[in-house]
């Protein structure tokens, strides 16, 4: 009788069992996606960073649907949720090319090259850069338009600027298409405490094309015709030879 009860309870017993497991199976994995979610964010916000280059203000070192990784370890990255700067290896340095926030908005990124830092003197006289009184070679990426392409009355403070001291602990930033830049020439110096990293490398460059379908979230139909599209023209709008570059 005994032996017949054991056998009765058995199922029962199977069924708890299996339970457990499966409770003990689902909080491994929570605890799993809750630690890879933690490591995504830190890594995220404290020692790489994707963006994508919207405008064409660093051309050519940088250029519209370029995809980049930012090293932002290097200049002592901020903590998330509390308002702490891990120690920095080094500031920026005059041709680095630097994300940083925009100090009239905060909320909106920026990318420039440094051309000087705290202490030192720009100057720009008819378009040539000028650090301290020497001058400064433009990046071998970088351009100057012709006359015709800018509007004259942004010629007088980007073409001939300064000489202005840029302030302690604060970086001078000018795009490398010096003509078509809104940088510090127009805003001022940026300081640190708006530095955000350093670029690295572009991971993904993608073409621009004025044929391409313009869509919406609010129009699925117009979202088809442009992955379609993008699905066909694939290959040709991949900037292949731009994949993995370093950012010089």
């Amino acid at each position: 009788m005994k032996k017949r009860r054991d056998t009765a309870l058995n199922p029962l017993g199977q069924q708890r069992i299996r339970k457990s497991s499966f409770m003990q199976t689902l909080w491994e994995y929570t605890k799993s996606l809750g630690i890879a979610l933690v490591l995504a964010v830190i890594i995220k916000t404290s020692i790489v960073e994707a963006y994508k280059i919207p405008s064409g203000s660093m051309e050519d070192t940088l250029l519209v649907g370029d995809f980049l990784l930012a090293n932002k370890f290097v200049y002592g990255s901020k903590l998330p949720l509390i308002d702490y700067r891990l120690p920095k290896v080094r500031d920026p340095r005059p041709g680095d090319v630097v994300i940083f926030k925009f100090p009239g908005n905060p909320s909106v990124n920026y990318i420039k090259r440094c051309v000087a830092i705290g202490g030192q003197t720009v100057e720009v006289r008819d378009k040539q850069l000028y650090v301290d009184g020497k001058p400064v070679a433009l990046p071998a990426t970088g351009k100057i338009a012709a006359p015709d392409q800018v509007e004259p009355a942004s010629r007088s403070q980007r073409d001939n600027y300064g000489p202005y001291k840029v302030p302690s602990n604060c970086f001078f930033m000018m795009g490398d298409n010096r003509d078509n830049s809104y940088d510090s020439r127009f805003w001022g110096p940026v300081p640190y405490n708006l530095i955000q990293g350093k670029a690295m490398v572009i991971h993904w460059s993608w073409g621009t094309d004025e044929h391409a379908p313009q869509w919406s979230w609010t129009n699925p139909i117009d979202m088809g015709k442009a992955v379609a599209y993008n699905v066909v023209h694939f290959m040709d709008r991949v900037r292949w030879r731009r994949l993995a570059s370093v950012i010089h």
